[in-house]
């Protein structure tokens, strides 16, 4: 497994860069899950802050003792840390900025989800013999449900491209053939965390 990038640390956290297709957490079946393999290049013991899914790539915090890890959760759900996504999707959106409002089963239980989105760019693109509207969308969650990014922008017709599991089989395999779009092309690309008194920004 390749080493994983840290983009910045101190003495409570560390910012790391994922890849796409690592798990962040062991389970049945995981062979390389995150929170394994970090202490193995890191040589100490991680603790997970939040998550990513599996085929999401990007930024995440992880902490260096339970109790950084504690306090830093508290801080994402009192919305002090700022998580924003980017996404390529197939289709379009309703209008080029807005809040999504619709509610997902997780564990069986219908939750509350709210996502907010702004279209930064939409294009036509000749793929095959379908002609496709590729869309790149700018989100950031209010509340963290799983797969809530993936199955908001499928309700609203704009599927993630890749996203077998929410999304539009049939135009993925299009993509796949003629663009060679193999992953999710869902990304955390932006962390804004307070430190030291100040707001810091990272961005891949």
């Amino acid at each position: 497994m390749k080493e994983i990038p840290i983009l910045y640390e101190n003495d409570e956290i560390l910012v790391i860069n994922k890849a796409s297709g690592i798990a962040v957490q062991g389970g049945e079946g995981i062979a390389h899950p995150l929170d394994k393999e970090l202490p193995l290049q890191l040589g100490y013991p991680i603790y997970l802050v939040h998550r990513l899914d599996r085929d999401t790539k990007g930024l995440m915090i992880v902490a260096k003792s339970s109790k950084a890890a504690a306090k830093w959760t508290k801080m994402i759900s009192g919305k002090l840390v700022r998580k924003e996504y980017r996404a390529l999707c197939i289709g379009k959106m309703p209008s080029k900025k807005g809040t999504i409002r619709t509610n997902v089963i997780q564990h069986g239980n219908e939750k509350a989800a709210v996502t907010h989105y702004q279209v930064l760019e939409e294009k036509s693109l000749e793929c095959g013999e379908e002609t496709l509207i590729l869309s790149t969308i700018i989100l950031r969650l209010e509340t963290g449900r799983m797969h809530q990014i993936r199955i908001h922008l499928s309700k609203n017709n704009c599927p993630i491209a890749g996203d077998d599991r929410h999304g539009n089989f049939k135009l993925n395999k299009l993509l796949r053939k003629n663009m060679g779009i193999k992953e999710l092309q869902l990304e955390s690309f932006r962390l804004t965390l307070p430190i030291a008194g100040k707001d810091c920004v990272f961005e891949i």
